[in-house]
């Protein structure tokens, strides 16, 4: 009895210990962590979807789309609940494979994350972002996934904007492509993750990466309210997304499309061509009326993911490197169009500008002769004749005295180089500064260029002089590249009266883009001053509220007098009607429109030549400045100037039969968006 009272003491006190404790841990989370849980409860039936904003268009100097969206049904997979599932969500592969009539294998190739030794299709962005994974699907497509969302976890189907390219391939180096967000990114770029909604996509190229952050808009926010499934019930909170500015650009969508059709008949023209590309600049304001380069491609290929092929195909140089704009990446060597800094030096060191020069088939510099072409002599005559029959030997002549100035093969202390600083004062040898990424410099070689040129390559040229070029099948070519090795291997640091002789006449190791050739001609038949060209012009609300006027800076004047431009402007306006160009431009009606310019044919060892013809037009009062380069395209006034003309042709509405009632001229102020969005022309 003593026993069983015990037990049922102990089994008292015990219950009475655990309603305590019970107690306790009831206030506890009742009252002293109260709104904590109540917060966590709320929490896990809210859920916060961030909403992507619209990216705003990209449009021309009147109000045409260059890029554009349209409305489409996306679907999108969530990699990382597909990850959770135990079978790695192989059957929902499957089950959306037979919906969108692909394959699983396809799906997975999609979603899986780029990395090295991965091939295209593959997802450079967050993994956890949604991954779209068809962007053309159809209604019913999209409606057996929303009604069956059981069988689809980590499947979505909404719809999207999608970039759309009215004009295709035109100007697709200058307007770029768009990617997903990679996680570095969203650590590196300053503000970019705090507005990134998981879905947005960045520009990787051209304007779309330039303006990309204008553009993008500022995405918004919903908080909905979800049952255990997952399943929205109900809408909480909504702030709606802010649609990204419109870009208005100074591009022509007609002029842009009439060079695209030149580039690719002077391509066809030239058999051995391999490339080429045009710029058309305003001389008054240093704006892009176009800008294109051959090879070119389709910027919707990287719409939903770009396949390796065609991702290699971009990059190959058999393909010719589409990706890569020859207008401001390509570097050329520019002939004869360069001495119109040739003539600026000399007469900045002294020679007369109105002097009289001769014109020998050859002329000796140094030991060496160097020809005139086809190594005819034209006789005694002065700079304006010089530049219009391109007379080479009368900048042969004003090189080498330069260089012997200079000290010869033991220079000064500081030599002027004459020629080379007057080529940088118009801009070569270094970027433009325009507003797409990927320009090149191009190069203006001197003295200190070689020296460091030899400094980085002796020990290889070393090893040639003793080897040779085995690989080289060619034994009268192997022999040369074998003593040519021999020679920078022991002086490759001097600068030679050779190197002056050719750089006078824009061969040698001078490089410049088709950009700065514009840039630079621009600066000489317009008002002296050298800019930074621009391609946007303005950024504009939706509703069309001016935000920002995007104006070319001014970063330069040409040290060379009034008296010097026009001198050299007259010149240039003679090559069309009676010098190189002459046969290209042959009926142009130049009593209505003349056009001034000069041709060059740059040579290339193991190549064709280069061909070149940079313009500008009305000479009177220039407005246009053309530049047409076709890499391998033989002779300037045989490849580029027709296309120059053809491109004129284009712009000034001149036809076998018409002449245009009033000689157009580009814009003057931006297009004026209306509140409802469409467009004041």
């Amino acid at each position: 009895m003593i026993r069983m009272r015990a037990r049922f003491v102990v089994l008292h006190v015990t219950v009475m210990t655990l309603l305590v404790v019970l107690g306790v841990r009831l206030w506890q989370i009742q009252v002293a962590r109260g709104p904590e849980f109540r917060v966590v409860a709320t929490e896990t039936r809210t859920r916060v979807v961030m909403v992507p904003a619209i990216r705003g268009q990209i449009l021309d100097s009147s109000g045409r789309p260059l890029v554009r969206n349209r409305s489409g049904l996306v679907v999108s997979i969530d990699r990382t609940r597909l990850e959770r599932m135990p079978d790695g969500g192989k059957a929902v592969l499957a089950k959306l494979a037979a919906v969108l009539k692909s394959t699983p294998e396809t799906l997975r190739e999609r979603i899986r994350p780029c990395g090295p030794g991965v091939a295209r299709p593959c997802f450079p962005g967050s993994p956890y972002q949604p991954i779209p994974v068809d962007d053309a699907v159809t209604t019913r497509e999209a409606l057996q996934i929303l009604e069956r969302q059981e069988e689809f976890p980590g499947v979505t189907a909404e719809v999207q904007a999608v970039r759309e390219y009215p004009g295709r391939s035109h100007a697709s180096q200058v307007l770029g492509y768009l990617q997903p967000v990679t996680e570095h990114e969203l650590e590196k770029r300053e503000g970019l993750k705090a507005s990134y909604s998981g879905v947005d996509l960045v520009g990787r190229d051209g304007l779309e990466s330039v303006y990309d952050e204008a553009l993008r808009g500022k995405p918004g926010l919903r908080r909905v309210q979800v049952d255990r499934l997952g399943k929205v019930i109900g809408v909480e909170q909504q702030v709606s997304p802010v649609t990204g500015d419109t870009l208005i650009t100074s591009i022509d969508a007609r002029v842009q499309d009439i060079v695209e059709k030149a580039l690719a008949g002077a391509m066809k023209s030239a058999p051995r061509a391999d490339g080429a590309a045009g710029v058309v600049l305003d001389v008054r304001t240093g704006r892009v009326i176009a800008m294109a380069s051959v090879p070119t491609y389709d910027p919707s290929v990287w719409t939903g993911g770009i396949s390796e092929n065609e991702y290699q195909r971009l990059l190959s140089d058999q393909s010719g490197r589409p990706l890569v704009s020859r207008a401001i990446k390509g570097t050329f060597a520019p002939g004869s169009t360069f001495k119109v800094t040739s003539v600026s030096a000399m007469v900045k060191d002294g020679y007369p500008l109105r002097g009289t020069y001769d014109c020998p088939g050859a002329f000796m510099v140094g030991s060496r002769p160097f020809h005139n072409f086809r190594g005819i002599g034209l006789g005694p005559m002065n700079l304006h004749t010089a530049l219009v029959k391109s007379c080479d030997t009368i900048f042969y002549r004003a090189a080498y005295e330069m260089w012997l100035r200079d000290g010869g093969m033991k220079p000064k202390p500081k030599p002027k180089d004459p020629m080379a600083a007057m080529s940088r004062a118009y801009g070569f040898g270094a970027k433009t500064g325009i507003d797409i990424p990927g320009e090149s410099p191009g190069r203006i070689p001197d003295r200190y260029w070689k020296k460091e040129l030899w400094a980085a390559t002796r020990a290889q040229n070393c090893v040639r002089a003793k080897k040779g070029y085995p690989e080289v099948k060619d034994s009268a070519r192997a022999a040369f590249l074998k003593r040519l090795a021999y020679e920078n291997c022991l002086e490759g640091f001097q600068w030679r009266a050779g190197d002056a002789a050719n750089f006078s006449i824009g061969q040698g190791d001078v490089l410049v883009t088709p950009l700065q050739l514009a840039n630079a001609y621009a600066a000489l038949v317009g008002d002296g001053r050298l800019r930074s060209p621009r391609i946007a012009w303005a950024l504009v609300r939706p509703d069309g509220t001016m935000v920002k006027e995007i104006k070319p800076p001014v970063v330069g004047r040409l040290p060379i007098s009034e008296e010097t431009r026009q001198y050299i402007k007259d010149a240039l306006s003679q090559v069309p009607s009676d010098g190189t160009a002459a046969g290209a431009f042959g009926g142009w009606p130049m009593d209505l429109v003349r056009i001034g310019g000069k041709t060059g044919t740059a040579e290339v060892y193991g190549k064709a030549d280069t061909s070149w013809f940079a313009s500008f037009a009305p000479t009177s009062k220039p407005r246009y400045v053309v530049v047409v380069m076709v890499s391998q395209g033989g002779m300037g006034g045989s490849t580029a100037a027709p296309a120059v003309r053809q491109i004129y042709e284009g712009i000034y509405g001149f036809g076998k039969d018409h002449a245009p009632a009033a000689l157009p001229e580009p814009p003057a102020r931006p297009p004026r968006i209306k509140p409802d969005g469409t467009v004041n022309r």
